[in-house]
């Protein structure tokens, strides 16, 4: 691995004027960044571990919202009773994300910068219209991510929160890769006051998307027999060794569906 200088700021401030400096790169719990160390595609001149920033900690529900830390572990956000009691369906989520290593050390607000394909927060987020908050603004769902591995995140900008609104119903569907535990496909429906979401991971070539002829159907019953017989397009969904677009649209409907009847 190359040689690279490492920073360890203590509040956000100094995180983010670390983050000014040119070849810097952000590390929280190390399970993206230093695997793309290791294999030569990323190359920092300066690494900065914003595992001590005590403000990108702590889960707390107010106004309506569970407020979650980009800090937190994805097994801090499983464990959490006001997570667990607010949104059992994120908890769910947390709690069934790679192996424990990495529920132990991943972040959430890493996985979301990092917005994998095939990761699971992003479903979440959107699926429940999520607010992300940075050090300088705050983000709808809908206007974050922005394709494969790609945010709206301008350079040096930190993620230190994320307001996730609470729902009427709720629920996650995941079908896994057996050996990285990604998803092939992953559901994340809810409904609330105004709107019925259905987000989806794993299968768009472009990333997390909201499948809205789902919620279509659902916007009228919120039943698991509303989705029978719904299908979802296969164009510009991901085909590759592990399934077809067509496998992965097939995939959709009855991932939702099981979402439905399990919320």
């Amino acid at each position: 691995m190359q040689s690279f200088a490492y920073q360890t700021p203590a509040s956000v401030a100094d995180a983010v004027q670390a983050g000014a400096i040119d070849g810097a790169k952000y590390i929280s719990g190390g399970q993206t960044l230093l695997q793309s160390m290791k294999l030569g595609l990323i190359a920092p001149d300066t690494v900065i571990d914003l595992k001590g920033v005590a403000a990108l900690k702590g889960i707390r529900v107010e106004n309506g919202a569970v407020v979650i830390g980009a800090g937190c572990t994805h097994a801090e956000v499983a464990a959490s009773a006001e997570v667990q009691q607010a949104i059992p369906a994120l908890a769910d989520l947390a709690g069934n994300i790679g192996d424990r290593q990495v529920r132990n050390l991943g972040t959430l607000g890493g996985s979301l910068a990092n917005n994998d394909p095939a990761a699971c927060y992003p479903a979440a987020v959107l699926g429940l219209g999520a607010t992300v908050h940075t050090d300088r603004r705050q983000l709808a769902a809908e206007d974050f991510f922005h394709g494969l591995y790609t945010t709206a995140l301008e350079e040096g900008e930190v993620i230190t929160a994320v307001s996730f609104p609470i729902p009427e119903k709720a629920a996650w569907q995941k079908f896994k890769q057996p050996a990285s535990r990604f998803s092939l496909v992953g559901v994340f429906v809810s409904k609330g006051p105004s709107a019925v979401r259905v987000a989806v991971t794993g299968a768009g070539a472009g990333g997390v998307f909201r499948a809205t002829e789902l919620e279509g159907k659902l916007a009228g019953t919120w039943a698991a027999s509303s989705l029978q017989g719904a299908t979802v397009s296969a164009d510009e969904l991901n085909s590759d060794l592990h399934g077809s677009a067509a496998y992965r649209a097939a995939l959709i409907p009855v991932l939702a569906a099981r979402a439905v009847a399990a919320s």
